[in-house]
């Protein structure tokens, strides 16, 4: 039978501590989180600025719901566009200094619609190595030429940039690396887009919301080194991480969020979001500009937290964003750690490959605003009695 070939790989993915398993949260998400049944001080969020159980988001939602209901009811381009979607739209283009922005329902969406929209058969994409699965995932179905470059080594995208090739030429890369937590090249990046004519698409779902003034995303975090404000880059950000809701949108050029509308399968052909939760991101927009505390307190916790894990066996990779990765390398081993961190009531997740290269099993320590330094503390000192 086939389920017995199933079973089997199901059984060396155990085998090897590569097996992933979903945990059940009986709570709203935050630092102290209720999973399977029992109470627990989480570092496992992307909630980086601790709103996503926010009472003037949730009130938003409120209104929201009261006024346009549940569900969109539609794709945007039948019947599912709302006035609450559009406002949205406009205030992301603003935020970012963008002419426009889309909104889609999650970051891979948006990822797969934009690049698969722009890039075709005839046309080349040169991709970071590092880069999240959403975009390795668009760049295949897009059905363009691939050629993927060395974790940031802006020699080898040079050399396959000046490569002779007579099709649009498209660099994908995320802005903050997902699982590292270090940053992309972006100046240098767009200057060899310049260059070698190319546009660059940013995957920013992890600096939207903490880097650059107001968190208004990682292209203002590089301001100060070069002029981003370039109509070759096109923006994606999500909005259930540092926005603490859902969704993501796309912004850019109006000429490409025309293309986008009219070619992106994945925004043509899928329901809506329920527009009370734009109503919810355009409070959690407002909070980012208002409440700068989140962010400095985001920075004092990322330093607090290298300084208390000097000395450990496994060693902290270099990651100046609230993503700190302890590198563990053996994958039993990690989720070994894991799990003696939960007996503690420490919540820290181990990512295994393929998510992360073979031989760099670690745990993804995520901060947030709304944790206090008595919380890192906390961790710092499990994580050194672990040790010993």
């Amino acid at each position: 039978m086939p389920f017995e070939a199933l079973q089997d790989e199901l059984d060396t993915r155990a085998t090897q501590g590569l097996l992933r398993y979903r945990h059940e949260l009986q709570s709203a998400q935050g630092t102290r989180v209720k999973v399977n049944g029992k109470p627990f001080l989480s570092f496992s969020s992307n909630d980086y600025l601790g709103l996503a159980d926010h009472p003037q988001l949730l009130a938003a939602l409120q209104t929201g719901t009261q006024q346009y209901g549940l569900g969109a009811g539609a794709s945007h381009l039948v019947s599912g566009h709302f006035s609450a979607h559009e406002e949205l739209e406009q205030a992301l283009a603003e935020f970012v200094d963008k002419p426009a922005a889309l909104l889609f329902s999650s970051g891979y969406l948006a990822n797969l619609g934009a690049v698969q929209a722009l890039v075709g058969r005839r046309d080349k994409i040169f991709a970071d190595k590092l880069n999240h699965a959403s975009l390795n995932d668009a760049m295949l179905l897009s059905r363009a030429q691939v050629q993927r470059y060395r974790h940031n080594d802006m020699a080898h995208l040079a050399q396959s940039l000046a490569q002779p090739h007579s099709g649009r030429k498209l660099v994908i890369t995320d802005a903050v690396f997902s699982m590292d937590g270090d940053l992309a090249l972006l100046p240098e990046l767009l200057a060899l887009c310049v260059q070698y004519d190319a546009w660059l698409l940013v995957d920013d779902a992890h600096g939207f919301g903490i880097l650059g003034e107001h968190g208004r995303g990682s292209l203002f975090h590089h301001r100060d080194l070069s002029d981003l404000a370039s109509p070759r880059i096109i923006y994606m950000a999500t909005l259930g991480k540092a926005a603490g809701v859902s969704g993501a949108f796309i912004a850019a050029e109006q000429v490409v969020i025309d293309t986008l509308v009219q070619n992106a399968r994945s925004y043509i052909y899928t329901t809506a979001s329920p527009p009370a939760l734009s109503c919810a991101v355009l409070a959690s927009l407002r909070l980012f500009q208002k409440e700068e505390w989140r962010r400095t307190q985001l920075w004092k916790l990322v330093s607090q937290l290298r300084a208390g894990l000097i000395g450990l066996p496994w060693a902290l990779m270099h990651s100046d964003t609230p993503i700190q990765p302890l590198l563990v390398g053996n994958n039993n081993v990690a989720v070994a750690l894991s799990e003696a961190l939960r007996t503690r009531g420490i919540w820290v997740p181990a990512i295994r490959p393929p998510t992360v290269p073979q031989g760099t099993a670690r745990l993804r320590i995520s901060l947030s605003a709304a944790h206090s330094e008595q919380d890192v503390a906390q961790l710092i000192s499990a994580l050194h009695e672990l040790a010993h």
